[in-house]
């Protein structure tokens, strides 16, 4: 949920997390709102312009942001185990509502570049269905949402995920001052890969976390360059930079690397969770279902068009579907290692051949429930007056500062 960011590029260059489709509200051209969603029929009509703000209508961005989230969470659950249902669920909250604050920032400081990209000229600011005044309102609201779910966290994860912010406020300027805003974006939107492991384990491996940022960052190189494609020449009258610009006719090549690197990058954090051991069957099926996904990588590169901005658009969307197959492969990987391997680093080492000492057991249990002390938690202790919060709150942080310093 902190990890959030981005939404649609501003004048389209940057930030494919708003997805679209083609078909213009007035019939013609190449854009990313249509008159046949979904929104119309089912919304009040007051309603539907904050829902394309927010593109609920189109849940790619959401997948793009929630699948490094999800890979993170399988990676750090207990081997023999699947991910946990109520995190998944925490974070898909989160994800819906990070997403569209991001593009409800996004769309307020580009209205005016949308104005003149075909793509992007009916979104809601850009034709006037909403104001400035009105975004910022339901901005608020998407952040409080956004908020809650984090609140609802272990203390360390609402810390990690607060130290996000200015990833997500920046990335609209990027296309402004620099080639590479894909790059920005893929620093915001893939921050959800450290929460996951966070709101786990309390602490961060960088042996899994770092591999899996790195190539879920390359993977949005990858699926973001090629959204970009969609609106290079619009772009380029409106001084709007990107990857896609800047790559040019050698865009092929340059996602080929991308593509290459987000695989090892994801091959490398499996490892460092331990489904490399050798032998293992786990192992085994984790690295099946990543070249499954390199095989999909492999077919995009081979059939997209980058002339052509439907086909683009395909290909972008596309990617909702290699985030399902590492997500597949990690979970039936952790599920065949068998709950007796060992599942990682996060787990607590103390009173390891001493399980029936009771006082080791004791203190195993009182460190686990600080671990996973949660922003409300330490909310109603305020509330109540508990005098012990601030020392519970300093031991919570402390083990999770003490955990990633051994990582």
């Amino acid at each position: 949920s902190g990890g959030g960011s981005g939404g649609g590029s501003g004048g389209g260059s940057g930030g494919g997390v708003s997805g679209g489709g083609g078909g213009g509200l007035d019939g013609g051209g190449f854009t990313d709102i249509r008159s046949d969603m979904w929104l119309s029929a089912r919304m009040p009509a007051w309603l539907v312009p904050y829902g394309e703000l927010a593109r609920w209508d189109r849940p790619i961005g959401t997948w793009l942001l929630l699948w490094p989230c999800l890979w993170s969470i399988a990676l750090a659950a207990p081997a023999g185990t699947p991910p946990d249902p109520l995190l998944c669920s925490l974070f898909a909250a989160g994800a819906v509502a990070m997403r569209g604050a991001g593009c409800t920032v996004n769309d307020l400081w580009d209205r005016d570049f949308d104005r003149r990209v075909e793509r992007t000229r009916h979104r809601p600011l850009a034709r006037g269905a909403l104001q400035p005044s009105q975004a910022i309102g339901f901005l608020g609201a998407q952040l409080s949402v956004a908020l809650g779910v984090l609140l609802a966290l272990p203390l360390p994860a609402v810390a990690a995920g607060l130290a996000s912010t200015p990833l997500w406020v920046l990335y609209p300027l990027a296309k402004r001052v620099t080639d590479w805003p894909q790059a920005v974006l893929g620093a915001a939107i893939n921050y959800g890969g450290l929460l996951g492991w966070v709101a786990v384990r309390g602490d961060i491996d960088w042996a899994v976390v770092a591999p899996l940022y790195g190539g879920a960052w390359l993977w949005t190189l990858h699926y973001d360059t090629v959204y970009a494609h969609q609106d290079k020449r619009d772009d380029a009258a409106a001084g709007v930079r990107s990857t896609a610009l800047r790559l040019g006719d050698s865009t092929l090549p340059a996602l080929t690397l991308f593509s290459t690197g987000a695989i090892g990058g994801l091959a490398g954090a499996g490892a460092g969770a331990g489904l490399g051991a050798a032998g293992s069957l786990g192992g085994y099926v984790y690295f099946c279902g990543l070249a499954a996904a390199g095989g999909h990588l492999v077919w995009q590169l081979r059939t997209v068009r980058l002339d052509s901005p439907p086909d683009c658009l395909r290909i972008f969307q596309s990617n909702r579907d290699f985030g399902a197959l590492v997500f597949g492969a990690i979970v039936a990987a952790q599920l065949l290692r068998g709950a007796g391997e060992e599942g990682g680093k996060g787990e607590d080492a103390e009173g390891v051949g001493a399980e029936g000492d009771a006082e080791n057991a004791d203190r195993r249990g009182s460190r686990a429930r600080e671990r996973h002390l949660t922003g409300f938690d330490v909310l109603r202790s305020l509330w109540c007056g508990e005098a012990d919060i601030a020392s519970r709150v300093r031991r919570a942080v402390g083990f999770a500062a003490e955990r990633g310093g051994e990582s």
